[in-house]
């Protein structure tokens, strides 16, 4: 089986940190990098967090590669309300010596393509890819296609009541690319990640599994949990960035439509990604945009990629509709 090459762009934070062990540990896929934006944490920040996710899964051979530290033009707001001061749920996990990440991101990326077909799953805001595009868009042209985590449709806002926190963040960079790329795109937004709610009982499936990975997860998933019942009385959380992942993996796990798309970059409803779904402007779609998803099917797939050992026990709990939301 020909592994897919993959980069991914992303700003870790909890959800992202899952993103990155399912990546890894999909035999599907071969990451050839990780690259670092500033999003929840600043991007020093999530390079740090980036290298504790590999080692805790004895994959510092991974390169981690921090980019673009401010959004294009906005000045930069963080999340650690929602992911911890650390941006990995208070664990105060210790900094990682034996490797260090590394500088220029942005040109990590372009060198990636020229040498061979890349696909890039960008989690954070898309800064980096927007800078990428920026500096040689010829050469960016030939990614194979670039699956994001941002935006919404049909759904509110996560940080405003219009704007998706990745866009709102940078704003710019989500329009720049969305109007500027030659490549395939797909936008797995809001209305499909807000489907993946690590409930209480997969919690608890975790705790029982009772191997190192299950309490890593449990451990960074705890202030996440907190955070969500606090804002929106949800039990459990949503984990919104391995969603991309699966969905680069198996396209059949969400269902979609190709629109045109752009962001607003100013005023009120800044960061509000709008989707052109009655073809007002005329424009030809720039972008797969995603409206349905398979939340049991996805988590099949996430915890049997990361718990192949306890396949059995994850059969039981996934098809028994007690357990499930």
């Amino acid at each position: 089986m020909e592994k897919k090459k993959v980069i991914i762009d992303c700003d870790p934070g909890i959800d992202d940190s899952l993103a990155i062990i399912l990546a890894l540990k999909s035999p599907e896929l071969e990451v050839r990098g990780i690259t670092i934006v500033s999003g929840n944490v600043h991007g020093n920040k999530g390079a740090e967090n980036a290298l504790k996710i590999l080692k805790s899964i004895n994959r510092l051979d991974v390169p981690v590669y921090v980019g673009k530290t401010e959004p294009l033009k906005r000045q930069l707001v963080t999340a650690e309300d929602t992911h911890g001061e650390d941006g990995l749920g208070e664990t105060q996990y210790p900094t990682v010596e034996e490797t260090r990440y590394r500088t220029g991101a942005v040109e990590f990326i372009l060198n990636a393509i020229k040498k061979e077909e890349i696909s890039i799953i960008a989690l954070g805001p898309l800064t980096n890819i927007a800078t990428a595009m920026q500096e040689d868009n010829e050469v960016f042209s030939k990614v194979k296609e670039i699956v994001f985590m941002g935006g919404a449709f049909k759904s509110f806002g996560n940080c405003s009541p219009v704007a998706e926190f990745n866009f709102w963040v940078d704003p710019d960079a989500a329009k720049y690319v969305l109007n500027n790329a030659k490549v395939p795109l797909t936008m797995v937004g809001l209305d499909v990640t807000r489907e993946i709610v690590l409930t209480p009982n997969y919690i608890e499936m975790l705790k029982q599994f009772n191997n190192q990975l299950s309490k890593l997860i449990v451990d960074i998933t705890r202030f996440y949990v907190n955070f969500h019942w606090k804002q929106e009385k949800t039990l459990g959380c949503v984990i919104n960035d391995p969603l991309a992942v699966a969905y680069l993996l198996d396209n059949s796990l969400c269902e979609g439509k190709s629109y045109y798309v752009d962001v607003v970059i100013e005023g009120q409803a800044i960061g509000m990604s709008m989707v052109d779904e009655g073809n007002f402007l005329r424009k030809k779609p720039n972008c797969k945009v995603l409206t349905e998803t398979d939340a049991n099917r996805f988590f099949y797939k996430f915890f049997n990629t990361l718990f192949p050992e306890f396949k059995e026990d994850i059969e039981i709990v996934l098809s028994d509709k007690r357990y499930s939301y």
